[in-house]
């Protein structure tokens, strides 16, 4: 897997290049041998804003229609809880069950084993690729400077 790595004031990433982002901090990552089914997940930057997962928890039935911005469920952390939405148009295929076990995955493994959920769809309009995302968080944390955060 080939990553661009991402630096700006106290916060690094690696970010996987073949990877979709949306704006509000979820990749999406299409399967491999399952056409049309992805997996997403928080980005690094989510992560480190929501600390240690210690749950998650989906409203959706599986295979129940989903659209982007919907509300799907909810993440509890160390630090925050967070509602889950979705960032992606079609059906929703399940969470991911390692969750169940050991929700902190997540943090350790974002871009591998610590999926949230998977979607057969699309992802929305507004998904962009690496590089967008990396344009979008140097903004958003230039900002968030400013504000004093």
């Amino acid at each position: 897997m080939e990553f661009v790595r991402f630096k700006h004031a106290r916060f690094s990433a690696r970010l996987p290049v073949d990877y979709t982002y949306s704006l509000s901090h979820y990749w999406m990552k299409e399967e491999q041998g399952t056409p049309g089914i992805w997996r997403v997940g928080f980005t690094k930057f989510a992560t480190r804003m929501l600390g240690e997962l210690v749950e998650a928890r989906y409203e959706v039935p599986e295979g129940g229609s989903v659209t982007s911005g919907q509300q799907i469920g909810y993440v509890e952390g160390f630090k925050a809880a967070s509602d889950l939405f979705c960032v992606m148009e079609g059906s929703f295929v399940r969470g991911n069950p390692i969750l169940e076990e050991d929700a902190c995955i997540v943090k350790s493994s974002p871009y591998e084993d610590g999926w949230l959920y998977s979607i057969k769809g699309e992802p929305e309009a507004t998904s962009v690729d690496v590089d967008g995302y990396v344009e979008h968080l140097s903004k958003l944390i230039e900002k968030m400077q400013e504000e004093g955060y």
